[in-house]
């Protein structure tokens, strides 16, 4: 029995291991979703904030219009206390105290409307600044993702690279090794032309001099046997 509670318990921690594994693979993915559904939520809040401030602005213009009339009709008992008519004057204040008691009610309605406004208000600007804080560490957070997943390929690649890197240098040094051999055999084999017969070389230079006569000529043979002849 102990056993096979361990081993539920290990599978329980594998699970949440893995959980907590998937979780951290998409948390700006999650992170995203997550301001969206404040972004979401903070519209609903100012719907809700327009609403009311409609509502206690329609409270105050009946609560003004009530204050109003009840100036009006107690203008209106005036004259009739004025001209002595005391029982219209006595319907006038009953019609002044119902206008008073619906101006009490409006004008509580529309205090409420106010002080939920301001309130509500306030909680508005309150989540934009979070929601704004927010956005700009998470934009700071995927630059750093992305600075950091590259350093990472650009490691992972230099590492892996550097059995291809020396490969290539051996092979570089093996091509300037075989051109600098190309060349010396080059230049070998010019300098063996030029000395493989060095009298030839030594009468073309005295030729050039003019202190060795060029080749036989049909006048210096014709001039050879002249001499002979006369012997």
């Amino acid at each position: 029995m102990n056993v096979w509670s361990k081993l539920l318990t290990a599978l329980r921690g594998g699970a949440n291991e893995a959980g907590e594994a998937l979780v951290d693979s998409q948390a700006l993915r999650i992170l995203d979703q997550e301001i969206r559904d404040a972004d979401q939520e903070l519209r609903k809040s100012k719907e809700a904030l327009a609403e009311i401030m409609a509502r206690q602005k329609l409270a105050a213009e009946r609560a003004d219009s009530s204050a109003a009339k009840v100036a009006e009709y107690e203008s209106y008992a005036l004259k009739a206390l004025e001209s002595g008519n005391e029982q219209l004057a006595q319907e006038v204040a009953q019609k002044i105290a119902n206008l008073e008691n619906d101006l009490a009610i409006e004008r509580e309605q529309a205090d409420g409307f106010a002080a939920s406004v301001a309130q509500l208000r306030k909680a508005v600007t309150q989540a934009e600044g979070n929601i704004k804080h927010l956005k700009q560490q998470v934009d700071t957070v995927k630059a750093t993702e992305s600075v950091q997943k590259a350093q990472q390929a650009v490691a992972q690649r230099y590492g892996g690279s550097q059995s291809k890197l020396h490969t290539a240098v051996e092979s570089l040094e093996r091509i300037k090794q075989k051109q600098a051999e190309r060349a010396a055999k080059m230049e070998a084999a010019a300098e063996l032309a030029s000395t493989s017969n060095p009298d030839d070389a030594l009468d073309a230079k005295l030729r050039e001099a003019g202190i060795v006569a060029g080749g036989t000529s049909a006048d210096s043979v014709l001039a050879r046997l002249k001499d002979r002849s006369k012997s």
